[in-house]
Order: structure tokens, then sequence, then C-alpha cells
């Protein structure tokens, strides 16, 4: 049996909708984010020292990183979310994969913080918008015409990158990346992604 641990309004929900388009059964431990600080309760820190979320649990093996929890999920429940060991397609999955994670978090959250800063963070703001407009402009580039990123059907990369495309439209960018855009609508009618908003507070 599977085990999530799952934060509300968090990158959680990428695993939680991954489970449900799976179809194995899974668990579910919800965390609520305090009202106050919108931090991740300190029950988070009983599972794993830095007290994030997500993490699930495997066979008795707590794994955690988002990436790391869908490819391990996909390999073994999902190969065919996963292009051929070897591939060209492989590559760019594996690129795709550390990249939502990665590169692409990066200016969103400097985007988070330093806006929170004010007018003390203003200098800053012109460097993030371009760090952003970037990464957003290449996402959209990226989409094939089936509307994947790596594969003409959902995919691992699909998973990952969906949250940093979903944080470009509720900047409202929408107009100006219009693939990404288009990309967002269609994996938040998937009913499987419909059953995790549903059914984890997302």
């Amino acid at each position: 049996m599977i085990k999530l641990h799952h934060l509300n309004r968090s990158r959680s929900h990428r695993i939680f909708w991954l489970l449900e388009e799976i179809g194995e059964p899974y668990d579910v431990v919800h965390y609520e984010r305090d009202s106050v600080t919108n931090l991740a309760p300190p029950e988070l820190l009983h599972i794993h020292p830095l007290g994030k979320s997500p993490m699930i649990e495997l066979d008795g093996r707590l794994i955690t990183e988002s990436g790391a929890i869908v490819e391990v999920l996909c390999q073994r429940f999902a190969p065919q979310m996963i292009p051929d060991l070897g591939t060209d397609a492989y590559i760019s999955h594996l690129e795709l994969t550390h990249f939502a994670e990665g590169s692409a978090m990066t200016p969103i959250l400097l985007n988070l913080y330093v806006g929170r800063l004010g007018e003390a963070g203003a200098p800053l703001h012109p460097r993030i918008q371009g760090e952003l407009d970037s990464h957003f402009s290449y996402m959209n580039g990226l989409l094939r015409p089936s509307g994947h990123f790596v594969m003409d059907q959902l995919s691992a990369a699909d998973i990952m990158l969906s949250f940093p495309a979903e944080i470009a439209i509720r900047m409202g960018r929408a107009d100006d990346f219009a693939a990404l855009a288009s990309f967002v609508k269609e994996m938040q009618a998937r009913p499987a992604y419909q059953r995790a908003v549903e059914q984890g507070n997302c």
C-alpha cells in the first residue's frame, strides 16, 4: 500500500493527481497549513527532518522529493508514462523532470519571497520578471502539437511541469503563453486531476 503525506495548497497535489491516474490503492495523511503563517504544521517534522511535503511511504521506505516520487511511482506502476531508456525522449524526460523543481522553481520562489519585501525588493523585480519570462517561454515552446511535453500522451514530465505551468497562468500570463494555458486547461479537465482536487483540498 502507498501512503501519501499530503499538505494542502502545495506541490504534493501533483503526487495526489499521479496516484489517481495510476489507479493503485493508496492512503493519505492530510496536513493543513497554518492559517496565519501559511507554513506546514510541525507534525511533518515527525516524518522527516525537513518537514516538507510531498512524501510517500512505499514498501516501508520513506521517499521524498517530487521528482524522485514521480519517477519511482511511474517506473513501478505506470511505465508507459516514462519513455524507453536510452531514447532521446528519455533524455528529455530527465531534463524536464529536473527542470521543473530546479530551474523553473527558482524565479517563482524568488518572486514570492522578494514580493513580501515591499519597496525593499523593488530593485530585484526586473531581473526576476525577466527570468520568469524566460522560463515560461521555454516551457511554452516545448509543448508538442499533442499538448504534452515529451510524449503524445500523459507522461511523468507533464505531471512535474504542471505546477510551474499553473503558476504562470495564475500570474495572469495566459495571453502571453497560449500553449501553456491550453496545457493547464487540458490537465485540469482530466477526471483524475479533478478527483485529486476534490479529495486533497488542493
